[in-house]
């Protein structure tokens, strides 16, 4: 008996998979009960039978990625990132989340505190408080270093109640020092008189990066505290740079978020009353119903499959798998990024870009 080969099948070009084999490669089929076919095909001798070769390429990687923007605001960013594995986009958003620095309150020196709120608990909701200044324009601060202009920015906050009026102590109360610390400190010295000294002088608003834009909070309106009648807080903060990893005050993003691209498809025409239930089916409006001028009908089409949440209404009850494939594209991802405002969420995208670029760096020089 001759043996067929492969390649010898008349409906199989070559050099390319049969349709079944490459939508599995390429899909995350999802069904009623669960998705199939969603791990990676990263082995390059997978479909050596067939003559094809899986192995990764950085020149057909290049030809295949490219990065479109669908949505920018000056705080969000939506993009769309074609021909990556899921291990890359998930490294994006590690990095985003933890390894972009930002600056945030890291010292509070409390003068005063009458509040409610216990010093601790004050102390923390100021560190969450984001900061309206470019981290890059600042160095890390370590515990041998001293304050300077370059490492700690100093904010003062110094309000109180009269008596019988309640008021509401909010972000835009912090006041930027630009010159510096304004605390006394007090040494005491047994042989002479006790010296008062401030713990640090700068002069940042003569730097040129700050001489148009004060430093300050991004939101002006994040409260604070409430104070009651005779109630007051006094305090001293000092901001440092920082990362995600090391506390999430330092965190750039408000949150940062992929998913795969679903990809909605009608097995069969849709028509009729078959349709008008399609279309009250997706809570979404992925579908929607037209004229069929060839057979006066109404049929149904797909006419935003990117809106689809994968929620599957569209393939439960009986028979409707046969009708419509829900799947999500395996290497085209949908990110998102919501900044606190440190950073444009654009800048922040392209940060994690050259963080990335040097643990490879780090990496190759270790291994060579």
């Amino acid at each position: 008996m001759k043996k067929v080969s492969f390649m010898d099948m008349p409906d199989v070009p070559k050099g390319q998979l049969p349709e079944h084999l490459e939508l599995q490669r390429t899909r995350v089929f999802c069904g009623s009960d669960a998705p199939t076919h969603s791990e990676g095909i990263q082995y390059s001798g997978a479909y050596a039978s067939m003559g094809i070769d899986n192995s990764l390429r950085l020149d057909s990687f290049c030809k295949k990625f490219r990065v479109e923007v669908i949505q920018l605001t000056e705080d969000e960013i939506e993009f769309d990132m074609i021909g990556i594995d899921a291990s890359l986009a998930n490294a994006f958003r590690r990095i985003l989340i933890a390894e972009v620095p930002t600056m945030a309150i890291e010292k509070v020196l409390m003068v005063n505190n009458t509040s409610v709120i216990a010093d601790e608990v004050l102390a923390h909701r100021l560190g969450l408080i984001p900061l309206d200044v470019d981290p890059r324009s600042f160095e890390y601060f370590s515990g041998n270093d001293s304050p300077n202009e370059r490492n700690t920015i100093v904010f003062k906050l110094d309000v109180s109640c009269k008596k019988g009026a309640r008021i509401t102590v909010k972000s835009d109360q912090l006041k930027w020092l630009p010159n510096g610390s304004e605390l006394e400190m007090t040494t005491p010295n047994p042989s002479a008189k006790p010296k008062s000294y401030t713990l640090f002088t700068c002069s940042q608003a003569s730097l040129p990066e700050f001489s148009d834009k004060p430093i300050g909070p991004k939101h002006q309106d994040i409260i604070i505290s409430k104070l009651g009648p005779g109630q007051a807080i006094e305090l001293e903060v000092h901001a440092i740079k920082g990362i995600g990893k090391t506390h999430a005050k330092w965190s750039p993003v408000a949150t940062a978020w992929y998913r795969m691209l679903p990809e909605v498809v009608l097995l069969k025409e849709i028509e009729g009353k078959q349709a008008e239930e399609l279309v009250q089916k997706c809570p979404v409006n992925v579908f929607q119903e037209i004229e069929d001028i060839g057979k006066g009908k109404k049929k149904a089409v797909v006419a935003n499959p990117r809106a689809c949440t994968l929620c599957r209404e569209c393939i439960r009850g009986e028979g409707w798998e046969e009708l419509v494939a829900v799947r999500r594209v395996k290497d085209h991802f949908i990110f998102r990024i919501e900044s606190t405002g440190a950073l444009p969420p654009e800048d922040l995208f392209t940060e994690a870009v050259k963080i990335l670029e040097d643990k490879c760096d780090r990496l190759i020089s270790e291994l060579s």
